[in-house]
């Protein structure tokens, strides 16, 4: 915070949850008091509409009595509003990349007098795809500003991002978050065909209050979102193919108990701020061991006690050992004793696999011969000129031979 109080830009490598928000809002709404109101002076980019809300959200708290003006722009929802409130005039702009390139090219805002630009979870935005975007928006920026930019890893991508970007800036490690020691760890062997039955297994067996299962994909975020559903449990999906509203209504069930479950993948679960949940299940391992930890670290909060659970088949293997290294123990390895880990797999992933597409009755079949279809008369050709000339010739001829015979 004193770093970025005093005008500097700021790398900084830190995970959700290790309060990196106040680090920035704070001095940012100090900054701002001092200046002229209801003009756009600091900008906020955030990969997904949950953490600009949840962003949004502690600039209202910290900043209620200093009569600053903020407002959020993301997509899935109407764009009228946004503009209608940017009129009105605003001081602070948490925006999601693709929005804010909309409003930026309708010309509804300006970031011409902006003081401070702030890139949050900038490593999400690189696996979003939003890197181009992100780069358009800062060329529209003033290239006298205050940049901050935060990563909780730093894929190559995002280390020349910061150097195009940061001007001799700091760099503020914030150490990993190391899991509650509330937390138990569990690690389930079970081949990739038969997670569901287990996943099913577990929630029968174990004593849950909210639950919140992470997979690698949309598609297997919805699937199984839907079987569970079928096999009696309030659950939903979170997913980056939701609009708005479902999302929404998605988060604010599981908060309140309408859902107990709640399947997402991870860039749908960044900014997911729910203290009551009481287990979390790895139905798909995590890509990186930093991705475990974030993932788990929604569980045990608040000095409750809390499980993770994950799923792992023998590919996972390698991945397993390197989560045991950052924890620096090994996962407790359980079986189900009445599970039937013996049921061969299905020759075709019927579980998962996406809906065929339905024939095309209109199809030729093989081998069969390709018929002209004939023209209505009102599409057929018309004759060229010449050939209407050489018909008349022809035509003219025809007399002349039949007189000289």
């Amino acid at each position: 915070m004193p770093t970025v109080l005093e005008g500097r830009d700021v790398m900084g490598l830190a995970q959700t949850g290790t309060g990196k928000t106040a680090a920035f809002a704070l001095p940012i709404l100090n900054r701002l008091i001092q200046g002229k109101r209801g003009t756009l002076r600091a900008l906020i980019v955030a990969p997904t509409r949950e953490l600009a809300e949840q962003i949004h959200d502690a600039f209202g708290v910290l900043g209620r009595q200093t009569g600053l003006r903020s407002a959020t722009a993301y997509g899935g929802v109407s764009i009228n509003p946004q503009i209608n409130r940017f009129k009105r005039g605003i001081d602070i702009l948490v925006a999601c990349p693709g929005r804010l390139l909309d409003h930026l090219q309708r010309k509804t805002v300006s970031l011409s007098r902006l003081e401070v630009l702030v890139l949050d979870e900038a490593d999400q935005m690189f696996d979003m795809g939003f890197l181009p975007d992100i780069r358009r928006i800062i060329a529209k920026t003033p290239s006298e500003r205050q940049t901050l930019l935060f990563s909780a890893t730093m894929p190559r991508e995002i280390a020349h991002l910061a150097q195009e970007t940061l001007n001799q800036p700091v760099t503020v490690k914030v150490g990993r978050t190391a899991p509650a020691a509330t937390v138990s760890h569990a690690l389930f062997p079970v081949a990739q065909h038969l997670k569901t039955a287990m996943l099913m297994e577990l929630l029968r067996h174990t004593n849950t209050e909210s639950v919140l299962v992470f997979t690698r994909t949309k598609h297997r975020a919805k699937r199984l979102g839907e079987q569970l559903g079928k096999a009696g449990y309030r659950s939903a999906s979170l997913q980056g193919n939701l609009s708005q509203n479902r999302r929404k209504a998605a988060l604010d069930g599981f908060r309140d108990g309408t859902y107990q479950i709640l399947v997402a993948t991870d860039i749908a679960a960044r900014g997911i701020d729910v203290t009551q949940i009481s287990h979390v299940i790895n139905y798909d391992i995590p890509n990186t061991p930093d991705a475990y930890i974030h993932r788990i670290g929604r569980t045990g909060r608040a000095a409750r006690s809390g499980d993770a659970f994950t799923l792992a088949a023998d590919e996972d293997r390698s991945m397993v050992r390197s989560i045991e290294r950052v924890l620096g123990a090994p996962l407790e390895r359980r079986h189900l004793e009445d599970f039937n880990y013996q049921t061969p797999a299905p020759r075709r992933d019927t579980e998962f696999s996406r809906p065929a597409r339905p024939a095309n009755r209109n199809r030729r079949p093989a081998g069969t011969p390709k018929v002209q279809k004939a023209r209505p008369t009102w599409q057929r050709r018309k004759p060229s000129n010449a050939s209407a000339a050489n018909r008349r010739s022809n035509q003219s001829r025809r007399p002349a031979m039949a007189a000289s015979s």
